[in-house]
């Protein structure tokens, strides 16, 4: 790209150069000339009045040595023969004589001019100068030679300065390139340093954009994966206390050695899918920057957000352990408010924080240990509280910290966390009055949903056609 700008560079200035120095040059030649011509005319001008008063040959060659350059000057005298070595052709100076006529002509050696002046007794004479061809150039050859050295100057300049523009506009490019290979090499973390021109920078920034966002989805996928495996740990509970109701029989050693490889492998995915990425902030919702069914968290006014009663799916999902929890003689309380308690969550979000935080309570707690699920309605916010009455939880900050909890994946408590976060509420982790871990769920209340005209104008119409119906 360098060589191709320099190239551009110059052929242009060459040709702008070559545009002016040609007309330039004749320009100069000709005013060379010109006063060379001029000079000559003066000169035997200046000699005519000394002519008109005396024809003495010694008088005409000292007035004609007292003028500049006057070693070419020649008189013709009527009655003699010329005073000097004449270059004029004989038939111009007939003409001259004949004619009276000033004439100035070139002629191969230089340059002729012929003066004639009349004398007294009408008769003529003729004053000539003769202007060699080196004195018609005389100059000519070391001005063209500063304006060719100008020209190449300013050509050798504008190839220069357009070389080092095109260095940067190059270093710009092969810094993007390298940047790309990178990344298509699977380095994420490469970026680039916007410069060179304004579309350079703009790229640029365009790709660290695309970096950043292309980090961002990844992350999102790696998440994804790891919290649906977590998903799949509520039915796997299931299975878990179905073989142990089977025991004792010729099936239950196969099906606990199936559900405990199925268990092995998730644990596998999950472990895979959380090898540590670097990535920027994370969006927020559930699932990253997208919550569930590819539409964002907060949502938009023309087309609004998820959002359920959390309440509701509390009460469904606690329905489903409940079952489990009589085969493992724990008493489960459940509590739930009458309030509304619309979040900005999916169905599938909630349940899959109910699902985490219960399912706790049966993996890292004994059998009979009880636990209680409450939904409480604050001015604000929807708590959810789940408390068992097991060993509790040593290190809270580290249980939120995804990944970290010992024993386990830690991706129940960062469910939470995570879906929490995206409605703008949080976690808290302290020890209940069961004597266990005591785990608060809180989740903003979502934006009142808007009614439209239509439902109004229907009720008013409903209401009228009642007033117009007759009574029984």
């Amino acid at each position: 790209m360098r060589r191709s700008l320099a190239g551009v560079a110059l052929a242009v200035t060459s040709m702008v150069a070559l545009s002016f120095l040609i007309p330039l040059a004749a320009l100069v030649l000709s005013l060379v000339k010109e006063q060379g011509v001029t000079a000559a005319e003066q000169q035997a001008a200046a000699l005519a009045p000394v002519l008109t008063l005396t024809t003495d040959p010694a008088a005409l060659q000292e007035s004609a040595a007292s003028l500049d350059s006057a070693e070419h000057l020649v008189v013709h005298l009527p009655d003699s023969g010329p005073l000097g070595s004449s270059k004029a052709p004989p038939a111009l100076l007939e003409r001259a004589q004949q004619g009276r006529e000033s004439i100035s002509r070139e002629i191969p050696d230089g340059w002729i001019c012929l003066q004639p002046v009349v004398l007294p007794g009408d008769r003529v004479a003729v004053i000539e100068n003769f202007v060699p061809e080196a004195e018609l150039t005389r100059g000519v050859r070391e001005s063209w030679a500063v304006m060719t050295f100008l020209a190449v100057g300013l050509v050798c300049g504008s190839v220069l300065v357009a070389d080092r523009l095109g260095a940067k506009v190059v270093r710009s490019s092969k810094r993007l390139a390298q940047a790309s290979h990178a990344l298509g090499r699977g380095d994420l973390d490469t970026r680039v340093d916007p410069m060179g021109p304004r579309e350079l920078r703009d790229a640029g920034l365009a790709f660290n954009a695309m970096a950043q966002r292309m980090t961002e989805l990844l992350a999102v996928e790696r998440e994804l994966v790891a919290d649906l495996s977590h998903r799949l740990r509520t039915p796997l509970t299931a299975l878990h206390l179905a073989s142990e109701r089977m025991a004792g029989t010729p099936e239950s050693a196969r099906v606990e050695a199936a559900v405990g490889e199925l268990e092995t492998e998730l644990q596998a995915i999950i472990a895979a899918a959380r090898t540590p990425l670097a990535v920027g902030p994370m969006g927020q919702g559930l699932l990253g920057p997208e919550s569930s069914g590819g539409r964002p968290a907060g949502g938009t006014a023309a087309e609004p957000g998820p959002r359920c009663e959390a309440a509701e799916v509390v009460r469904r999902r606690t329905a489903f352990w409940s079952v489990l929890a009589e085969q493992q003689n724990r008493s489960c309380c459940l509590d739930l408010t009458q309030e509304p308690t619309a979040v900005g969550l999916s169905d599938d979000d909630v349940a899959a924080v109910v699902d985490a935080l219960i399912g706790n309570v049966f993996r890292h707690t004994a059998s009979g240990t009880p636990f209680g699920v409450r939904v409480v309605r604050t001015a604000q916010a929807v708590e959810l509280v789940v408390e068992d009455g097991g060993p509790g939880i040593p290190d809270p900050d580290r249980a939120l910290s995804r990944g970290s909890s010992t024993g386990s994946t830690g991706l129940g408590l960062d469910i939470a966390h995570r879906a929490a976060n995206a409605t703008g509420g949080s976690v808290h982790i302290t020890r209940g009055p069961l004597g266990g871990a005591h785990i608060t769920v809180t989740f903003a209340l979502a934006a009142p949903a808007l009614s439209g005209r239509r439902p109004r104008i229907s009720r008013r119409r409903t209401a009228r056609t009642r007033k117009a119906q007759p009574g029984p």
